[in-house]
């Protein structure tokens, strides 16, 4: 079997089911739990810190972890690197057989903090009946001097190992996520999956086809439509654009026709970002450095009423992006409902209408991207969809982290994101 420790709402085990396997997943949260049942994923409802290793010995060929990572998130109070020692501590320890958790806990800042050193009690026990075969563990960037003092370990146990940080917009996820990676193999030589996508779309070169444009969120939302490739609230029309589906100067909000549409890539030289337009400065913070030429789709100035962006969360650093780039990472947890789509008036040629209010991000948009179906069956109220969204493993990257170790294709038409 492929055992996931603190499977989620099954970001791991939506990419193993696509490339045609199925795992067992250990989870605590009792609304992660629900919607892996009704995605079809096994899951024991158990604390991963409790529960017992021997079941799995003799039968696991590979291990995935997730580690809770409120402890060491941006978004949350970051106790786990003042609990880093003590984790480093329990990591060591665990890994030559001694059960120190208990005291440790007890000096630990942040209770979670010392989750992330529980992959290897499990990795110590199976090690001992010559398993697993593979393990691939992800948790945020902080979080990597950890996973290389798991390498070494893994290392002296005859796995080939690789670490590193990887961004999963690399990978046809639409959104920059940044996490810490580990990969070991007792059987083939760890390395990271070669990048599918990049900030700049990259010509056919000799060495075969150059890599794709990262994945927008309108694109992966299927926003855009054939004559208003911008989304416009005042005039009636919805974020797809595209024929105004309320009567002319109707108050309508984003939410109300954000589902219409289909993306239709612009190429033309005319569209270019609003910070480029008229001298302006854009308020978001934008990644362009694209050549002339290749000038950003669903920016026409022409039609163009109101340029839309998403918001991380409401703190004055928060990352803003516009339709036409990946999302920032998405943060949730105790700020579920605060990522917001919001007009930006730097788009205005001169024009005085209104400014719409920020619209909040659905479950929906939030799962597409995080590189789930649009029809992913999430379970439980808003805030606790919006949690589960937001500590998942994105499933396209996991799909690529995952497919050489199963000697399988990552084949993108099987991670399709608008409905």
């Amino acid at each position: 079997m492929t055992l996931d420790l603190f499977a989620g709402p099954g970001g791991w085990s939506h990419a193993l089911n696509v490339l045609g396997v199925r795992d067992v997943g250990l989870e605590w949260d009792e609304w992660a739990c629900k919607t892996r049942a009704a995605a079809g994923q096994l899951t024991p409802r158990t604390d991963v810190a409790l529960y017992p290793v021997w079941p799995f010995l003799g039968r696991t060929v590979g291990l995935i972890a997730s580690p809770p990572c409120q402890a060491w998130s941006m978004a949350g109070r970051r106790l786990g690197l003042v609990d880093q020692p003590l984790v480093h501590q329990a990591v060591s320890d665990l890994a030559q057989g001694r059960d120190t958790r208990e005291n440790l806990l007890a000096a630990c800042r942040d209770e979670r903090s010392l989750l992330a050193a529980e992959p290897m009690r499990y990795l110590h026990a199976l090690n001992t009946v010559g398993e697993p075969e593979w393990v691939a563990l992800e948790e945020v960037p902080d979080v990597l001097p950890l996973w290389r003092q798991y390498a070494a370990t893994l290392r002296r146990w005859g796995f080939s190992v690789w670490t590193g940080i990887l961004n999963a917009a690399d990978y046809g996820v639409p959104q920059t996520r940044r996490r810490a990676i580990l990969l070991a193999s007792r059987v083939r030589t760890a390395e990271p999956p070669t990048p599918t996508h990049a900030q700049v779309a990259e010509p056919e070169s000799l060495f075969g086809p150059g890599r794709a444009r990262w994945v927008s969120m309108a694109e992966a939302l299927g926003w855009g439509a054939t004559d208003r490739p911008v989304p416009t609230v005042c005039a009636g029309g919805g974020p797809g654009g595209g024929p105004e589906p309320f009567p002319s100067g109707s108050r309508k909000t984003l939410s109300d026709a954000r589902t219409r549409g289909t993306w239709t890539p612009r190429s033309d030289t005319n569209a270019v970002p609003a910070s480029q337009r008229s001298g302006k400065t854009a308020r978001h913070d934008t990644l362009d450095n694209r050549p002339p030429g290749d000038a950003a789709p669903a920016l026409a100035p022409d039609a163009l009423h109101w340029a839309w962006s998403l918001r991380s969360n409401n703190q004055a650093n928060a990352t803003v992006r516009p339709l036409w780039e990946p999302a920032g990472t998405l943060f949730f947890g105790h700020r579920a409902n605060e990522c917001t789509w919001v007009a930006d008036t730097t788009s205005m040629e001169g024009e005085q209408q209104p400014v719409p209010d920020p619209i909040r991000i659905t479950a929906r948009e939030a799962g597409i991207l995080q590189s789930f179906p649009a029809d992913y069956p999430w379970q439980g109220n808003k805030g606790q969809q919006f949690s589960q969204i937001g500590n998942a493993v994105p499933p396209r990257l996991a799909a690529h982290l995952l497919a050489p170790h199963l000697n399988k294709p990552v084949n993108p038409e099987d991670f399709a994101l608008a409905a």
